[in-house]
């Protein structure tokens, strides 16, 4: 990594574990009916970095950030570094990697359309009602703004596909780990081993993606429009 990396890494890193704990210490919201995954929308910060910078400063800065955040939230090193790190790197580095390239925007945008209708059918199959409504609601709302995004702004399209295929791959690394944590060990805040059913990696998975997803999508392209400007050099050329 050039010197410039290193330090945007370590950057991106410090913000996100710092406006993470600071965002958790005011609304401390969590997975409903399992807790653990915390409500994020602090994911925009690496997801920016990964954008401007690349893939490695996003995803070592965002593993980096997340670990320190987890240590400062539930203090659990290996649950971090099973779930937290692992996810996070991929997540963003993928948004890195896939936003710089061109891509066939079509044929993802429809197996987006399909990843949505399994969300919201494990929403219905295993969460209250009230969280199935709200759940539906996010990601519809979500998938609305994908579609608008790749058929009306055609720059933006690499990234907001970057955005979904890099929070599917995390949300799914959150859900089977944090799930594969809960077989062995205590879960942080409780009383002793207590095995999760696999359904509740499902649970993660969703929530994970529902909560962040509005985030990435919404506030992605505006954000990086605006360090554009300020800093036209660092608008990526888009590759084959």
């Amino acid at each position: 990594m050039k010197p410039l990396d290193v330090a945007a890494t370590a950057i991106n890193a410090a913000l996100y574990a710092v406006f993470g704990y600071i965002f958790f210490f005011i609304i401390p919201i969590t997975t409903p009916g399992l807790g653990l995954v915390r409500f994020w929308p602090v994911v925009i910060i690496p997801a920016v970095f990964a954008v401007l910078f690349g893939p490695w400063v996003g995803g070592v800065g965002g593993a980096i950030g997340i670990f320190i955040s987890d240590m400062l939230i539930h203090g659990n090193p290996i649950l971090s570094l099973m779930a937290g790190v692992t996810s996070n790197f991929a997540l963003f580095f993928l948004i890195g990697y896939i936003s710089r390239r061109n891509i066939n925007w079509k044929v993802l945008t429809a197996l987006f359309g399909l990843w949505s209708l399994l969300f919201i059918f494990i929403s219905y199959t295993w969460l209250e009602f009230e969280v199935t409504m709200w759940f539906t609601g996010v990601i519809v709302v979500s998938y609305i703004i994908l579609l608008l995004f790749v058929a009306l702004v055609p720059r933006w399209r690499s990234f907001e596909i970057a955005s979904m295929i890099g929070l599917i791959t995390g949300s799914a690394i959150i859900g089977a780990t944090v799930w594969l944590f809960s077989q062995y060990f205590i879960m942080p805040g409780g009383t002793g081993v207590a095995p999760l059913p696999v359904y509740a990696s499902l649970t993660w998975l969703v929530w994970t993606f529902a909560t962040e997803i509005p985030f990435l999508l919404g506030l992605g392209p505006p954000i990086l429009e605006a360090c554009y400007k300020a800093f036209p050099s660092l608008a990526p050329k888009l590759e084959e």
